[in-house]
């Protein structure tokens, strides 16, 4: 194993192995060097041995000590396994000489030099393989991609970028490679150091293609020179990207089988693990929702990309305030609600990654409004449903010892804005005008005309969803009637109604942010097999709750409450789907929703969410 080289055009991307039937991949690139010398070496290059690196500050180190070490990193870690005790490299920091030794510390060795390179101290306590001449190389446990939600996953290269992964294992899936956790030590400055990270695919990371879910895109567009400065905050706060994670095309909606047909769509762990997982974020959902290697996932919201899979997928998932983050380098679908959020099972996770992608665009708060606006929740609790909304709605008022209110925008619209047309005609298509307006010029022309002129005049397949909604932009643009819309008109009519509710409905609070907090019921949970058969692709609705952010600004965030049963007619069982309520919060007061969510956790009425059948009580995945 030697760094790479560019000998005869030989580039060493690492290697793959098994470690008690454990897979691993080892980087080309050694860490450092210890005093070591592996005498039985064959000689093939290639010779590496399992090590655990431990760290004693004084005193010699005993059996007793080592099995609380060796617990401790079982307990962190699922990189760290018994077979890396084949060897014990002790580093003293006292006047002792470092030590190699066998896993019952009865066969020790004095090393006379502590290290070998100025890179050594870098080296943290945990598992590595070590070449025969003394390098060290990290430890990367390999994964199968059993969900599908992945289309590239990635390791860090020499130039501060990604390469992709060269490695795969037994799974019919590509192969996730995570480094073990104990290399990474959060601090103030890397708060979510050693956190490993799914990004959806419309993200750009260097040295990786993009796809936006388009096998065409991803052919004829070159690899990123740049990351997108939404996830360079992230790694800068000390995130792992592992990956990136499959999107419906272009983000647009997808349902899936019937409308995914460049890429498969990602499964839906939850229940029986057959039903659609909504888009199109549905990559970065079903990995978090079903791995729980993976920590968090970057995706995107336009129009509900983040909070439909979260729902369907039982996580918590934000829209947060338009423009918190910069979305350079990231896929456009309309640049007046595109936007940045975070899908998470722990919200104490899900609040600091925020931190760390929002930066100063975000302080957490804890002072709360006492007043609950409430849209889509039953009067009573008549079946399991509306209990348990009900139930939600009462531990809520309860914690802030606040009065709920029923709350009908649109009568609201109504008593504030006298003369004005009613949302359902000011708004319309407005969103879906915008999104295929926008869109159509910033990623179809370009690629039609990139594409063709490569390829003699020819044009790129796309799927049925995003083709419809370009082909309503230009529907519209070729009305002749006076009816055809502007896009100054649309603008002008979520702007109308971006500045009312802003003021009127969720306004800003000087003590609490937000004077109120809205709280909505998006959906029942009901079946939606991934293999039903549809007509066609279905268009945006033109105006629903779940777009008050869209058109506000303002941020939305989901919050699984539960889950209910249903008969599956694939298991011919009762399985259980997610139970989910959205927050609202006056726009900038993500904070405020963010430490209300941690606050109902730490009190019990709401949990961390877990992976598998059930986000109550996990379970395999059923397949």
């Amino acid at each position: 194993m030697a760094s790479p080289s560019s000998e005869a055009g030989i580039l060493l991307t690492g290697l793959t192995l098994r470690l008690e039937n454990v897979p691993y991949y080892v980087p080309p690139r050694s860490i450092g060097v210890i005093p070591w010398h592996k005498q039985d070496s064959k000689g093939s290059g290639f010779d590496l041995a399992p090590i655990t690196i431990v760290t004693k500050h004084s005193g010699t180190l005993g059996r007793e000590e080592l099995e609380d070490i060796v617990a401790n990193f079982s307990s962190v870690d699922d990189v760290f396994q018994a077979g890396f005790l084949q060897g014990i490299y002790i580093r003293y920091t006292d006047s002792h000489a470092s030590r190699l030794c066998d896993a019952g510390l009865n066969d020790c060795t004095d090393m006379q030099d502590s290290c070998l390179d100025n890179n050594s101290a870098n080296i943290t306590d945990g598992p590595y393989f070590v070449s025969a001449t003394g390098s060290v190389f990290q430890a990367y446990r390999l994964y199968s991609d059993t969900q599908g939600s992945f289309s590239e996953t990635v390791v860090p290269d020499e130039h501060a970028g990604f390469a992709v992964l060269p490695a795969n294992v037994p799974g019919q899936s590509l192969a996730v490679a995570v480094p073990s956790r104990l290399y990474f030590k959060p601090r103030p400055e890397k708060p979510l150091a050693g956190v490993r990270l799914g990004v959806k695919d419309i993200y750009d990371l260097r040295g990786v293609k993009t796809s936006n879910g388009n096998r065409a895109w991803y052919k004829h567009y070159p690899a990123a020179e740049e990351t997108a400065p939404a996830v360079q905050n992230l790694i800068d706060a000390g995130a792992i990207v592992v990956g990136k994670m499959k999107t419906s095309q272009f983000a647009n909606g997808e349902t899936a089988t019937a409308d995914w047909v460049d890429y498969h769509s990602p499964f839906n762990p939850r229940g029986d693990g057959y039903q659609d997982g909504s888009s199109s974020s549905t990559g970065p959902a079903s990995g978090e929702a079903s791995y729980s290697w993976l920590d968090v996932t970057l995706g995107s919201d336009t129009g509900g990309s983040i909070r439909s899979p979260s729902q369907a997928q039982g996580l918590y998932g934000n829209r947060p305030s338009h423009g918190l983050v910069s979305m350079k380098r990231v896929m456009a679908l309309a640049p007046e609600y595109d936007t940045a959020g975070i899908l998470a099972r722990d919200p104490r996770l899900w609040a600091s990654t925020a931190q760390a992608l929002y930066r100063e665009n975000i302080t957490l708060l804890n002072a709360y409004p006492t007043s609950v606006l409430t849209v889509g929740f039953p009067s009573n609790s008549s079946t399991p449903y509306s209990e348990k909304l009900q139930r939600f709605i009462r531990d809520l008022t309860s914690f802030l010892s606040a009065n709920a209110t029923p709350y009908d925008v649109q009568e609201s619209w109504r008593t504030d804005m006298p003369g004005e047309q009613p949302l359902a005609i000011l708004l319309n298509n407005t969103y879906e005008l915008l999104t295929a307006k926008q869109q159509a010029k910033s990623v179809r022309d370009k690629l039609f005309s990139s594409y063709a002129t490569a390829h003699h005049g020819r044009l790129p397949y796309v799927d049925p969803s995003p083709l419809q909604r370009w082909a309503f932009g230009d529907d519209d643009d070729d009305d002749a009637s006076s009816t055809t819309t502007t896009m100054e008109q649309v603008i002008a009519a979520k702007t109308k109604f971006m500045d009312w509710f802003n003021e009127k409905a969720l306004p800003r609070d000087p003590g609490t942010c937000s004077k109120h907090l809205l709280v909505y019921a998006p959906r029942m949970p009901t079946p939606k097999y991934r293999d039903t058969y549809l007509k066609g692709p279905s268009r945006p609705l033109p105006f629903s709750v779940t777009r008050l952010s869209v058109y506000s600004g303002a941020p939305d965030m989901v919050v699984p409450i539960g889950e209910m049963a249903y008969e599956s007619v694939v298991t011919k069982k009762t399985e259980c789907l997610p139970v989910s309520v959205d927050l609202m919060a006056a726009k900038g007061c993500d904070g405020t929703l963010f430490s209300l969510v941690q606050d109902l956790h730490a009190a019990g009425i709401l949990t961390t969410v877990k992976t598998g059948r059930s986000i109550v009580n996990g379970g395999d995945v059923l397949v």
